[in-house]
C-alpha cells in the first residue's frame, strides 16, 4: 500500500460504473484499496477493466432505499472512506419542469448522497481512527446556469450537505469534501455536444486523482471544501 493511505483502506464508491466512477475505482485499486461497490446493475458492464478484480466487492441495491443502504454499510469491514458519485442530469426551463422531474433529480442526486453520508459516518466512527467522505456536486451549484433548475438545486443541496457535515464530524477526524466538475470528457458528453472543444474539459482520470487525494491520509487539513475541477472550460 502506498504511503499516505490509511491502514484500513476499505473504500465505498457509489456510481462506480459510470464515466467518472470507473476511473475513481481504478485510482483506488492502484493505491491498494479494497473497493466496495453498491450497484443497480445485475452484472458489471463488460468494458470495465477491473470488473474481475477480486478487490472489487459488488452489492446490488438501490442507493435511494434507506433500509438497503443502511444494511449495506452495516455489513462492511472497518471503513476508511466513502465516495458518492451516483447521480443524474436533467435540463429544462422551470416552466417545463414538473414536480415529478424536480423530485427525481432530488432523489437521485441529494437523497443518495445524504444516505451515503449518514451511513458512512456511522461505519467510519466504528474504527476510531477517522476517515474521509467525498461527494460530487457540480459547477452549476455555485455558478448559476439557465435551464437546469432541478439539477442545480439538487447539487447545491449536496454542496450544503458536504459543508454542514464537515463541521459536524470534525471531532471524529472525518474530513468531508466535494468536487464540483464542469462538463466531464466522457464519450456520452462528446456525443451529446459534438461541436464543443473537448480539450478544455476535465477528464475522469484527472478528477479521480483529486478525489483520491481528498480521500487519503495525505489530506490532513482540507474539509468542508467545494473543490472546483473545471479544467479549462
Amino acid at each position: 500500500m502506498k504511503r499516505g493511505y490509511a491502514r484500513f483502506m476499505n473504500v465505498v464508491v457509489s456510481g462506480g460504473t459510470g464515466g467518472l466512477g470507473a476511473s475513481v475505482v481504478e485510482a483506488f485499486l492502484a493505491q491498494g484499496a479494497e473497493v466496495y461497490l453498491p450497484v443497480i446493475e445485475t452484472e458489471l458492464p463488460a468494458h470495465l477493466a477491473w470488473r474481475t478484480d477480486k478487490r472489487v466487492h459488488v452489492t446490488k441495491l438501490s442507493l435511494d432505499d434507506e433500509a438497503q443502504v443502511s444494511a449495506f454499510y452495516g455489513s462492511l469491514p472497518s471503513l476508511w472512506a466513502s465516495i458518492h458519485l451516483v447521480g443524474g442530469f436533467a435540463m429544462a426551463p422551470i416552466a417545463e419542469t414538473s414536480l415529478a422531474d424536480f423530485e427525481k433529480q432530488w432523489r437521485v442526486n441529494t437523497v443518495t448522497a445524504f444516505l451515503g453520508c449518514r451511513e458512512a459516518v456511522k461505519a467510519i466512527r466504528k474504527s476510531g481512527i477517522g476517515g474521509r467522505i467525498v461527494n460530487v456536486s457540480a459547477r452549476p451549484a455555485v455558478q448559476p446556469v439557465a435551464g437546469m433548475i432541478a439539477y442545480a438545486t439538487s447539487k447545491a443541496a449536496v454542496a450544503s450537505l458536504t459543508q454542514g457535515l464537515a463541521a459536524e464530524v470534525l471531532a471524529d477526524k472525518i474530513l468531508v469534501n466535494a468536487v464540483l466538475p464542469s462538463t466531464i470528457d466522457t464519450p456520452m458528453n462528446r456525443k451529446n455536444m459534438p461541436t464543443a472543444d473537448f480539450s478544455t474539459w476535465p477528464t475522469p482520470a484527472q478528477i479521480a486523482e483529486t478525489i483520491a487525494f481528498l480521500a487519503s491520509e495525505r489530506n490532513s487539513l482540507t474539509t468542508g471544501t467545494l473543490v472546483p475541477v473545471y479544467g479549462r472550460a
